[in-house]
């Protein structure tokens, strides 16, 4: 047996192989491995405490070494960590190892500042309730981040029992497919169990995050693949989708079928950060028009020679994809713009501080020569 399959065995064997572990993992443990701490995913982050899964079973870990000062890099669920063996009381996370991908949203907060909701993800599972109008716009604003996240974004449309017909299903999945180019779009019923068979045969490859509104049936969407009630679900207006949700914490959760599956708090408002890239792949067709404008800095407003405008005017693009288009573009630059003008106010803060310590100093020595 060859080196690389006898590494392939033994990765494929290990105590977290069932939570995602694998080769290139093992490589990047390594040397963690050398000053003997241990491998282990984060399951569930709550107050500076994190549950991990090890080899051994799910230990409770503090967090305090790893308090970056950029949000976006805390501890998060399904995250990779390197922790304190057996014996130390607490057991400490001492790293985490190079995220794959990281689904990060913006914060409400006046600090134009990132808060990551996933990470190491494969799949972002898009979750939209036909229980209540089809929001497009929204669909595309969680299609951005995931894309930008680096994971393969799905749209899953539930409670597709409460559509009257057939064909109004068919316009409603038309519709969403329009929406989200590149992105697989599942309709299922956790009720009847229509779809769910793709949906977990998705799901067995790799990680994926849940993700979409309140009410979306995202826990009872996880509980089906779940095969059991292990998320609390409140009852939800059929009426009108609405409904509260008792999923209070990220959790990261092993599929019967193959694959983990974290199941996220119901989003009230998804801000983009810093997503230039996943605006662009949302809405695909839009920039290869924009690459046969007359002007290579056309702004799709009044330009001649415009494609963008041509194909609303044709009936070809539909005229609220180049407004939500736009939309998104606009917030973006904004969030990108606010984020860099923290960066240097945060940069001048740190040469002002070197600079007073590096006179501090100057002044202390000039005090001894005297």
């Amino acid at each position: 047996m060859n080196h690389s399959s006898s590494s392939h065995l033994s990765s494929s064997s290990h105590p977290l192989a069932r939570y995602g572990w694998d080769e290139g993992w093992e490589a990047a443990f390594a040397p963690h491995a050398a000053r003997g701490l241990v491998p282990g995913r984060v399951v569930r982050v709550d107050r500076g405490l994190c549950d991990v899964a090890t080899p051994d079973g799910t230990v409770r870990a503090d967090t305090e070494f790893v308090v970056p000062r950029d949000p976006v890099k805390v501890v998060c669920t399904g995250d990779w960590a390197a922790v304190d063996p057996e014996g130390g009381e607490p057991r400490y996370v001492r790293t985490l190892l190079p995220r794959r991908t990281a689904f990060v949203r913006s914060t409400s907060s006046k600090r134009s500042e990132g808060q990551i909701l996933a990470a190491n993800v494969d799949h972002a599972i898009v979750a939209v309730s036909l229980a209540a109008d089809l929001d497009l716009a929204r669909v595309e604003r969680f299609l951005a981040l995931a894309w930008e996240s680096g994971a393969q974004p799905v749209v899953v449309l539930t409670k597709t029992d409460l559509v009257p017909d057939a064909v109004g299903l068919s316009y409603l999945v038309q519709d969403v497919e329009t929406a989200a180019p590149g992105a697989c779009v599942l309709a299922v019923s956790a009720r009847t169990g229509e779809g769910l068979d793709v949906l977990a045969a998705v799901v067995a490859g790799g990680t994926s995050v849940l993700l979409g509104q309140s009410g979306a049936g995202k826990s009872t969407l996880a509980n089906a693949l779940l095969g059991e009630d292990v998320m609390d679900v409140q009852a939800t207006r059929d009426v009108d989708g609405k409904g509260r949700h008792t999923t209070t914490t990220r959790n990261l959760l092993v599929l019967p079928g193959g694959g983990v599956l974290i199941d996220t708090p119901g989003l009230r408002g998804v801000g983009l950060w810093d997503a230039g890239a996943g605006v662009g792949q949302v809405f695909s067709e839009i920039e290869e028009l924009a690459a046969t404008c007359r002007f290579h800095d056309c702004a799709h407003g009044s330009e001649p020679g415009c494609a963008v405008l041509a194909a609303v005017e044709s009936g070809a693009l539909p005229e609220r994809r180049l407004v939500s288009y736009r939309k998104l573009l606009r917030e973006n630059e904004r969030i990108v713009a606010k984020t860099d003008a923290r960066l240097r106010a945060e940069i001048r803060r740190e040469w002002k501080r070197r600079g007073a310590e590096g006179r501090a100093a100057m002044e202390a020595k000039r005090g001894r020569q005297r």
